[in-house]
């Protein structure tokens, strides 16, 4: 069979422009798909599903590195469109899809050994009985994804859930909706003589995403707010439909007295800067010990003065992609100052549309809204504290958990085992979110469920129990009727096997 995307005409809905946040110039034109256009890709998914899974992991892993290779092959095409749509540097393009290839290519080779057939130990009560696990997969995987990082979300996404022979339809955010499109139809180019429907995506607004929750997929993995989050935790709810949230994130650094001053304050501009800020997981808060404090807000404010806003070549990054978010950092800033924070770099002054130049604030109270909210933007606030103690108990007092980082020379391991995140980087930034191997995902309003590594896998599969009854003994609990030499074996055995263990 030779593929298309999509195999039939859209109904749609009408249409809207991408257009680039930095020039005002229209990028592309996509039609608005409706909860028909989604009705018939799913009607595609279920039918690909079948051949899908009958291909097994070598199969999976043989089309899914061939897409992996379109990719890498068509990396140029995908940078310029990647920068056309979000006006990003095409370094931070470059990192979220060199992010996205490594997931495939990880998940491509670990699923047979996450989710194939294993034996397990059927217990004292059914030694008779042999058992095994599997992980099978769910059937269709809805996906939708953010602007912030196009590329490295639909790949992450798709990974998981193909790699353990689901089928997927995406929704790209309708403000980068091209940049998901055109990896989605590599796939099909990659490999022309698969079935459509293994990956599809539809187009739209929140219209779109809406019909997508309530269409009946089998499970759905969503990026984005926590107010979105939550409107489409209850769109699924309608079908019983299990969700995966990936949503935002206040996260914090603690920079400890032992701290490698210069490489913590590098981190902390980088991990807070990057992408404009336009990241679930940054470095939006950082508490510093008092120790050292001064020296490393010196630091700070010397690199945080070369990083610059901007479209041209060079710029560290590019402008804010929606009017409403500049507003929120427009909002957060003033609070802070109102608040009574200090401020190192840049303020009210630093926000200039489409671009908001670098802010950090220094010592704002905890109750301000630049603490507590998520800025997503270019601002970072350094606070001081007493002790780990402190900083410890101010990383946590927040609804959210998504990443947190330490700097420590030496109490590094156990200053991450107190914070209370998904992932937590020690003398680094953000690294966990790279690496495929790991678990990604985020506690309290920052969501649940996970991308990357064994559990990613899993999170697209259901646990199916097989146990099979070997020979028949006595005396048989599972029959009528029951005698009192059953009971006796059972208290017997409760006694051998549980209550000597904790006689005092």
């Amino acid at each position: 069979m030779t593929s298309t995307q999509p195999v039939s005409a859209p109904v749609t809905s009408g249409q809207f422009d991408v257009v680039n946040p930095g020039t005002s110039a229209v990028v592309g034109t996509y039609p608005i798909h409706t909860a028909d256009d989604i009705a018939d890709r799913l009607d595609q998914a279920r039918e690909a599903q079948i051949w899908w899974a009958a291909q097994g992991f070598s199969g999976r892993k043989r089309i899914l590195t061939s897409w992996v290779r379109w990719l890498a092959a068509h990396a140029e095409e995908i940078y310029e469109l990647g920068n056309a749509e979000t006006a990003r540097p095409v370094g931070d393009i470059q990192m979220e899809f060199i992010a996205g290839l490594e997931d495939i290519r990880w998940t491509a080779a670990h699923a047979e050994r996450v989710l194939k057939r294993r034996k397990v130990a059927p217990g004292i009560a059914f030694p008779n009985f042999a058992a095994d696990v599997v992980h099978e997969p769910l059937g269709v995987v809805g996906i939708i994804t953010p602007w912030n990082v196009p590329i490295y979300t639909v790949l992450s996404g798709a990974a998981c859930a193909l790699a353990a022979g689901n089928t997927v339809i995406v929704k790209p955010s309708e403000l980068s909706a091209g940049a998901g499109a055109f990896v989605i139809e590599g796939f099909y180019k990659a490999n022309p003589d698969v079935p459509v429907g293994i990956i599809s995506y539809v187009h739209g607004l929140g219209e779109t995403g809406a019909a997508l929750c309530k269409s009946g997929v089998d499970k759905l993995a969503f990026t984005g707010s926590v107010p979105t989050g939550r409107r489409v935790m209850a769109a699924c709810a309608e079908k019983l439909t299990p969700v995966v949230l990936e949503l935002g994130g206040k996260d914090a650094t603690i920079v400890a007295e032992d701290a490698d001053l210069e490489a913590a304050a590098t981190a902390v501009v980088w991990g807070a800067f990057f992408n404009g800020g336009q990241a679930c997981v940054g470095v939006e808060r950082v508490y510093v010990v008092k120790e050292v404090r001064d020296a490393f807000l010196e630091l700070v404010r010397t690199k945080a003065e070369k990083v610059t806003a901007g479209l041209e070549s060079g710029a560290s990054y590019g402008p804010m992609i929606t009017p409403g978010q500049i507003e929120i950092v427009r909002r957060h800033i003033d609070a802070a100052i109102a608040g009574g924070a200090t401020v190192l770099i840049g303020g009210p002054e630093s926000v200039r549309p489409p671009f908001v130049h670098p802010v950090v604030l220094v010592d704002v109270p905890e109750d301000n809204a630049a603490v507590c909210e998520e800025t997503f933007g270019p601002v970072v606030v350094i606070n001081t504290v007493e002790d780990i103690d402190d900083a410890i108990r101010r990383t946590n007092g927040t609804s959210f958990g998504l990443g947190a980082s330490v700097f420590s020379k030496r109490r590094g391991a156990e200053i991450a085992s107190r914070m209370r995140s998904g992932g937590v980087t020690v003398n680094a930034v953000l690294s966990f979110v790279g690496m495929p191997s790991v678990p990604f995902g985020g506690v309290g309003d920052s969501g649940f469920g996970r991308f990357h590594g064994d559990a990613g896998l899993r999170e697209f599969t259901f646990a199916k129990s097989t146990v099979r009854k070997k020979f028949s003994m006595g005396p048989n609990v599972q029959e009528f009727p029951r005698t009192e030499e059953q009971y006796d074996v059972i208290r017997k055995t409760i006694k051998m096997r549980y209550e000597r263990k904790f006689r005092s």
